[in-house]
């Protein structure tokens, strides 16, 4: 996390309001908001069953057990009682795997999202794709908040039903490319890799480790114009020293198998 400003939040709030005023307070000081105490909301806390692996690192270098892996293909995540729940892939293979989270677009499920990540199961990875508590991700339309506690629970549940072998990355399209931009950026401690398929935009997040970056986008996108977004996007980010692979393509609003392929390629060193 990025060292925080030495002085007290309430000497700054006078200095701040002296010279601007109330009003403007608010927005000036959300980026310092965690240095007061206790870790920045968008922060991951490993929970005491599955997450354990993401602390623990690869299997044989201590921890907890090894759960046992259920049967392969999709299955509900079964930790919500309403609609909207999520699932999990788990691929055809024995041992140990390595996982994405992958995070739907607005409107979207993790079920549908699941299909764009297609060739992920076929090279071996597991899939956890939590649905939103709401249309679309927390931080997309305000704060940091249930979504990520969401997304700490499917994790965890992920960790029970697989064998998990230490590497993980945050995939997303469209608002859940966004999401995981700044999810990872915030995570970057236990994520690797983000996969970021057309966002649209760089939410302000604490920012923890360098995580590499991949991110596509379609020329003729008219959902998420790539002008105003991935072409701000990426020079942010490598301003910012992150390692990021760019790559644009002939088409809309989507994510064409080839590009996917190739992110996923790039997270497991192909």
């Amino acid at each position: 996390m990025e060292p925080c400003i030495g002085l007290t939040r309430r000497t700054l709030l006078r200095m701040i309001g002296g010279a601007l005023g109330a009003p403007l307070i608010g927005p000036l000081l959300a980026p310092i908001a965690a240095c007061g105490g206790g870790p920045a909301p968008e922060h991951l806390t490993p929970t005491p069953r599955g997450v354990r692996e993401l602390a623990a690192g690869p299997k044989g270098t201590g921890g907890a057990a090894e759960p046992t892996s259920a049967a392969s293909g999709v299955q509900p995540l079964g930790l919500s009682r309403g609609e909207r729940d999520g699932v999990l892939v788990l691929p055809d293979r024995a041992g140990p795997v390595p996982l994405i989270l992958m995070l739907h677009g607005a409107g979207g499920t993790g079920r549908r999202a699941v299909r764009l990540l297609g060739p992920a199961a076929p090279l071996g990875c597991a899939i956890v794709a939590p649905d939103a508590r709401g249309q679309t991700w927390d931080a997309v339309m305000g704060k940091f908040g249930p979504d990520v506690r969401f997304i700490e629970r499917a994790l965890a549940e992920a960790g029970t039903r697989c064998s998990l072998d230490g590497r993980y990355a945050v995939a997303g399209f469209s608002d859940g490319a966004t999401y995981a931009l700044a999810l990872g950026r915030a995570n970057g401690d236990r994520f690797s890799h983000i996969l970021a398929f057309s966002p649209g935009f760089l939410i302000e997040t604490h920012r923890l480790g360098t995580p590499r970056i991949y991110i596509s986008h379609g020329r003729q996108d008219a959902v998420l114009p790539i002008a105003s977004c991935s072409r701000v996007i990426v020079p942010r980010l490598e301003h910012d020293g992150y390692d990021v692979l760019y790559r644009e393509f002939e088409g809309a609003h989507e994510a064409p198998p080839t590009v996917v392929r190739e992110g996923i390629g790039r997270f497991l060193g192909a």
